[in-house]
């Protein structure tokens, strides 16, 4: 009974791995839908095929272990050879073909309601809501939020290594490649939150480099999209206050955008709405007034190698920083 359970532990393992919010077996959208049923048609084939091997090999065996040492009849035995040679080129045309079909089902569609570009950084996800008017134009950093129901285009852009876009339960992944635009097809049909990961490594922080898409109704995410067109909120307690100052006098204004305010950075992170996102650093850390004065004081300690610098700030300033990042929403 023991050892029964202990062969059993990889199974429950192995189908505990396959829901969730970060799963290609847990489709929430077309696209995600078409790459399941291809995954599960490879997968059921290559068993089947497995299986027969296995009987073919099993026949053996036990012709051998009873000393029949007898050759099959030849012209069974070059039927049965060119029958398992006929069907290994069926099933790869098989195959070919239905990758073939799924990746045209997934291309993107014509009447995308939405298009975002997202850049990959070292090692964050720049998202950008562009509009033919700049001053409607949104700008947030590893969080992208889109309408339940609606094609979403996303192009894909790299500003420094090769990346790859990955949202299992939503998409298949597509790679970020610096000099040129991907595109990729993004559905959702019920609202939710679906964690996403760079599926390419790009060095050091490759595996800190997460994403959160976060399906909205289409009232819900209209209204998401006009407050973050809205500028930086103006601190309203006396911490924030002299935190935004700080942050200006600072060169944290250098490297970071905060509208409404003279921090005009285009290196790091767009902060105007920081406090409403979930988490900090591409997912490494949910997004509270610690994490932040946390990141703020040490952001080599917590992510070795990103391009954040250490800025020399007194306690009384992380904590004024701290409050005014936290904000911001």
């Amino acid at each position: 009974m023991k050892t029964a359970r202990i062969l059993l532990l990889p199974i429950i393992a192995a189908a505990t791995s396959c829901s969730g919010n970060q799963s290609a077996l847990n489709p929430q959208g077309a696209p995600a839908i078409h790459v399941e049923h291809l995954i599960v048609g490879i997968t059921v084939t290559c068993a089947v095929v497995w299986a027969l091997v296995m009987v073919v090999l099993g026949w053996a065996l036990l012709r051998k272990r009873s000393g029949d040492s007898s050759q099959p009849p030849e012209r069974p035995l070059t039927m049965m050879v060119s029958g398992a040679v006929a069907a290994t080129v069926i099933i790869i045309a098989g195959l070919t073909v239905a990758s073939f079909y799924t990746t045209r089902s997934i291309g993107l569609s014509d009447k995308a309601a939405l298009t975002i570009i997202i850049r990959g950084q070292q090692w964050w996800w720049q998202v950008i809501y562009a509009d033919p008017d700049p001053a409607l134009s949104v700008q947030t950093a590893n969080e992208i939020h889109i309408p339940v129901g609606q094609d979403v285009h996303v192009r894909l852009e790299s500003a420094d290594v090769v990346h790859s876009f990955w949202v299992p339960s939503l998409a298949g992944k597509l790679d970020l490649v610096p000099g040129r635009s991907n595109s990729l097809l993004l559905r959702a049909e019920r609202s939710g939150v679906y964690r996403g990961q760079c599926a390419e490594f790009c060095g050091l922080q490759h595996t800190h480099m997460a994403m959160l898409v976060i399906a909205d109704e289409p009232a819900a995410f209209q209204r998401w999209i006009a407050a973050q067109r809205e500028n930086g909120a103006t601190p309203t307690d006396s911490d924030a206050a002299a935190g935004k100052v700080a942050f200006l006098a600072k060169p944290c204004a250098a490297c970071h955008t905060v509208r409404g305010t003279p921090a005009t950075g285009i290196t790091g992170p767009d902060l105007t709405h920081i406090g409403s996102r979930q988490t900090i650093a591409a997912g490494l850390l949910d997004t509270t007034r610690g994490s932040l004065a946390a990141w703020i004081a040490d952001p080599q300690t917590l992510k070795p190698g990103n391009n954040m610098p250490m800025v020399p700030l007194t306690s009384v300033e992380l904590r004024d920083i701290s409050a005014y990042m936290e904000s911001l929403k």
